[in-house]
């Protein structure tokens, strides 16, 4: 019995080393963004209480069309930004399979978009969606830098239910022939 008692030590710093491993790593993901966002840029994210629950509800009334929500806003966001190296950091918290489809960057004077000391004024605005498929659904992350303030949003939604919804609000114009002649 006694000869096995080296194997316990193994067994703890076996455990240990994923744990710390997955410690080290950092989060990813949507939190991982927003928790960047507030370290890096000192400020604190607002965030929605029940919005489990919410998501919860909107999946089911609208049935499986929109879920997996997930929001968080800035307020008073002064800090300069660097677009480049703000869409690098959601890039690389997002992780693999995210794609990028829209960045818009403003370059308005004196913004947070644009940093310090290139006029004076509020505005600027820097938007970044980012796609990635998940099956049926489709996962879409906004991150959008409007004056001092900045939204994050993450939503799963299904794209034949929402070209769906969209459909019924489109505007249908019937070709009506009278008989008349119609001008060349």
């Amino acid at each position: 019995m006694m000869k096995h008692l080296w194997l316990i030590p193994i067994a703890f710093v076996s455990m240990a080393v994923p744990v710390a491993v997955l410690a080290g790593s950092g989060e990813g993901g949507f939190d991982g963004v927003v928790n960047s966002i507030e370290s890096r840029y000192h400020v604190h994210a607002t965030r929605i209480p029940f919005l489990g629950l919410i998501s919860l509800i909107s999946r089911k009334a609208t049935g499986g069309g929109v879920g997996g929500i997930h929001v968080a806003e800035f307020d008073n966001f002064t800090e300069p930004v660097d677009g480049a190296e703000l869409n690098r950091m959601v890039e690389e918290k997002l992780g693999s399979g995210w794609e990028l489809m829209i960045r818009e960057t403003s370059r308005k004077p004196g913004s947070p978009a644009t940093g310090p000391g290139r006029g004076g004024g509020k505005g600027g605005e820097q938007t970044l969606i980012f796609i990635h498929p998940e099956g049926k659904q489709m996962g879409m992350f906004v991150l959008d830098l409007s004056g001092h303030e900045l939204d994050v949003v993450q939503v799963s939604v299904d794209p034949d239910h929402l070209n769906q919804k969209i459909g019924q609000y489109e505007h249908h114009h019937a070709d009506h022939d009278d008989g008349g002649d119609v001008p060349d």
